[in-house]
């Protein structure tokens, strides 16, 4: 029987993906992304994110479709993002899909953006091994989960109680007068500096706070306490030392996501992990979580950097397991969904 051939479409925020896979192959991925637009604003404008999806669609879709050289009367299907993410954000795509659909004459499929990520992983490595823990990080989410299937049982066994670990990233490098977005920045600066230089919280690490809050996550503190240093030097007219302060941060950052998810992989006996999300990218936190997991003798599953963030390639993908699963398409009434839970993975 073939494999499935799916077209993805994805808009949850500042990036317009469409990608287009025939079962885990990936034949086209193609990306239009509003970041410029928001850098003088220090982060992400929901309407200006919205009005760059309407301008960006079309050309990505035709982009992706030339890619793949594909006949779009041959898809099982067209997935799409129905949350979570920005409302005005998911809207452009959902209509986008559900023009589409109804075009094609072809099956609809809303699904959950936090497991399209999870998904994206079989383009570069197969069938994805169960149960299997995932540790999503991104601008804004930061989840354990545990995948017993992609396409039907996701539970999310731990999440951020505030700042996601991206959204930590965007608000420590304007502290430190660095551009936006934050990530890749910091992720540089840090490269010549001392991750021991400065003693930065580890947030929700304390042994009351694991009573309640074992896999969860909490980068507000940290945030803090890299604001009243970087303030204190400033006051006391002492220069900051940016590459310092970036290296240790993200130390901090690295240690606790990479110590929590070792030990939720532990705790729920599961040999294998899963690290996606736009964060994923982020050398150290790569770099330490391999070294964790191999000594804890869990297998460890990366998807490649251009993976990690936002595509239509990873909805694809996981719309190749909804259609092989055989759940039942969505109705062309969905609506976007901003809070979406992961354990909805077909809307």
């Amino acid at each position: 029987m073939a494999e499935p051939l799916v077209l993805g479409i994805e808009s949850s925020c500042d990036e317009t993906g469409v990608g287009i896979v025939r079962g885990n192959d990936l034949l086209a991925n193609e990306v239009a992304s509003s970041v410029e637009q928001h850098v003088r604003f220090g982060g992400v404008v929901p309407e200006v994110a919205s009005r760059a999806h309407l301008e960006a669609m079309v050309p990505t879709l035709q982009r992706a479709c030339a890619e793949a050289d594909v006949d779009l009367a041959d898809l099982d299907g067209i997935a799409v993002t129905a949350g979570p993410g920005l409302m005005g954000a998911l809207v452009v795509g959902l209509a986008s899909a559900k023009a589409l659909a109804a075009w094609l004459n072809k099956p609809l499929y809303g699904v959950n953006h936090l497991a399209g990520h999870v998904a994206v992983d079989l383009l570069d490595h197969g069938d994805l091994p169960t149960p299997c823990v995932a540790l999503l990080v991104s601008g804004g989410h930061t989840s354990l989960l545990l995948v017993n299937d992609i396409a039907t049982d996701i539970v999310e066994i731990g999440a951020t109680i505030d700042d996601a670990a991206g959204e930590a990233y965007d608000k420590v490098a304007r502290l430190l007068d660095l551009p936006y977005p934050g990530g890749p920045v910091i992720d540089q600066a840090a490269q010549d500096g001392d991750p021991t230089a400065i003693r930065f919280p580890r947030g929700l690490t304390a042994k009351h706070d694991l009573e309640r809050h074992r896999f969860d996550f909490s980068f507000s503190g940290l945030k803090t306490a890299v604001a009243r240093w970087v303030e204190t030097r400033r006051r006391d007219g002492l220069g900051v030392p940016v590459n310092d302060v970036a290296a240790s941060f993200q130390e901090a950052v690295a240690d606790v996501l990479t110590a929590k998810a070792v030990d939720a992989a532990q705790h729920h006996g599961v040999q294998h992990m899963l690290i996606g999300g736009g964060v994923a990218a982020n050398s150290r936190l790569r770099t330490l979580l391999e070294e964790r997991t191999s000594a804890a003798g869990i297998e460890l599953r990366r998807p490649r950097p251009a993976l990690c963030t936002d595509n239509g390639a990873m909805i694809a993908a996981l719309g190749v397991q909804v259609v092989k699963a055989d759940r039942p398409p969505s109705s062309f009434d969905i609506s976007a969904d901003s809070g979406l839970p992961v354990s909805r993975i077909l809307v």
